[in-house]
């Protein structure tokens, strides 16, 4: 069993880091035996907000993290960022969860890999 940890901290739009994070998280988790864990940070934060309104054919940052959810995967997003961006715990999309810097730890020495986007 793989265990690998995703750090994403670019905005939901603007680049496609966060977007081609959340990719290859929804990729790995498609092969047996592979665990994934995804952490927003700074403006990757804004990635979990739900009810997000893009144009028809564009991606969606938070419909990809409630794939992930559904797949098995953990979403944890940094308190201090969200509440640097206004974004209370109750915005964010189902399953994700505020987190800590001490979970991110966790998280860190729990993982076998670990791919910073």
């Amino acid at each position: 069993m793989s265990k690998t940890l995703f750090i994403l901290n670019d905005p939901p739009y603007g680049t496609e880091r966060s977007y081609n994070g959340l990719r290859l998280a929804r990729s790995l988790l498609k092969k047996e035996g592979e665990e994934v864990r995804v952490f927003l940070i700074g403006d990757a934060a804004a990635c979990a907000r739900d009810g997000q309104k893009v144009p028809q054919g564009y991606y969606n940052l938070g419909d990809m993290l409630g794939m992930i959810l559904r797949a098995g995967g953990q979403i944890g997003v940094c308190g201090t960022c969200l509440d640097a961006r206004g974004i209370d715990e109750k915005q964010l999309v189902e399953g994700a969860t505020r987190s800590t810097m001490d979970e991110l730890t966790a998280w860190t020495q729990w993982a076998d890999k670990v791919i910073v986007f």
